[in-house]
């Protein structure tokens, strides 16, 4: 038996399989990106979500958490805050009744659920964004560096571009298009100041609020609206600049033809998904991009098995393969 765990800004995912490539059990709890807001408790936030999807996942499967050989826990924040790394790291310990389990950030489990578990880059875009690479044994992060003054083509990111069109629209300073009503309508303003009072006030700033937003510029762009069009566009190019960042700092050469996918609810626009991929094309480097082959929470219990040094075999991926539904949208960071 092999858990994996695909914590997120707004949803936290688990995934109990075995070794003949039979999903067990699923879960889905609330989102673990504990420093968001203190008030959620920090640390103790994490362990009591790990407690409830953990608790879920074994009442499905008939089993307790002494059963299960070994656990990947992706969790978002992870290594970003250098004194919570301990505490992050036994948290599992006292749900699971063991120390079979490894955790890490939940770029992790995008790039093992996409690609496999093999060599080659993924990039995650979602709430935030970033991508996780591996070559040789060697993994590299890019990007990522929070909302605040990172995340390019995140939902965060996009959204918030969004709000500052609004601005510049019901300013007169730019012409008014489809996302201006869509907005007014969707946050119910009765006047387009009080956008001001649900960001800031009712809403606090809070990440994942605004994330959601994203949808409403997705549809925006469908209507003809060539301002969110635009930023949508500047995403996906966004996107394979951490790439190719990625690229270079795991020392792939120039003559290698790099494994790409993707995960995370941003990519369920084609309008992101077509630009990503066209300045992939546009690069001096070659890659291959490919289609996700398992949904994160997926992939984080086949590095599970991995780690366990018991790797699902080709049989038991085929099996998984054609017992799980596959969608970019489930990825911890990666939620829209």
């Amino acid at each position: 038996m092999f858990l994996g765990v695909d914590g997120g800004g707004t949803k936290t995912a688990f995934c109990l399989i075995d070794s003949a490539g039979t999903i067990r059990a699923r879960a889905l709890g609330e989102g673990a990106y504990y420093f968001a807001d203190n008030a959620t408790g920090g640390v103790d936030h994490v362990e009591r979500i790990l407690a409830q999807g953990i608790g879920a996942v074994t009442r499905t499967a008939g089993i307790t958490p002494a059963d299960i050989d070994h656990a990947f826990l992706g969790l978002p924040g992870y290594g970003e805050v250098p004194g919570d790394v301990a505490a992050l790291d036994a948290a599992p310990a006292r749900v699971l009744g063991h120390r079979r389990y490894a955790s890490d950030n939940d770029m992790i489990c995008g790039w093992a659920g996409s690609l496999g578990a093999v060599d080659g880059i993924n990039v995650i875009s979602g709430t935030g964004s970033m991508t996780y690479g591996e070559r040789q044994g060697r993994g590299v992060r890019t990007g990522g560096w929070s909302e605040l003054f990172s995340d390019e083509g995140s939902a965060y990111w996009i959204a918030a571009r969004a709000l500052n069109i609004f601005s510049r629209m019901s300013d007169g300073r730019l012409p008014e298009g489809p996302l201006a009503e869509l907005l007014r309508r969707h946050l119910k303003l009765t006047s387009d100041l009080e956008v001001i009072d649900v960001v800031l006030n009712r809403w606090q700033g809070h990440r994942g609020e605004i994330a959601s937003l994203t949808p409403l510029v997705v549809e925006a762009a469908r209507a003809g609206d060539t301002e969110a069009d635009a930023v949508l566009a500047e995403a996906g190019r966004e996107l394979a600049l951490l790439v190719d960042s990625a690229r270079r700092r795991l020392g792939f050469t120039p003559d290698e033809t790099v494994p790409v996918s993707y995960s995370g609810g941003v990519f369920r626009s084609a309008r992101v998904l077509d630009a990503f991929a066209a300045a992939l094309r546009r690069g001096a480097t070659g890659y291959e991009l490919r289609q996700p082959l398992f949904e994160p929470v997926v992939g984080a219990a086949i590095y599970a098995a991995r780690l366990a040094g018991t790797p699902l075999g080709t049989e038991a991926l085929a099996a998984l393969r054609s017992g799980a539904d596959i969608t970019t949208a489930e990825s911890g960071d990666g939620d829209a």
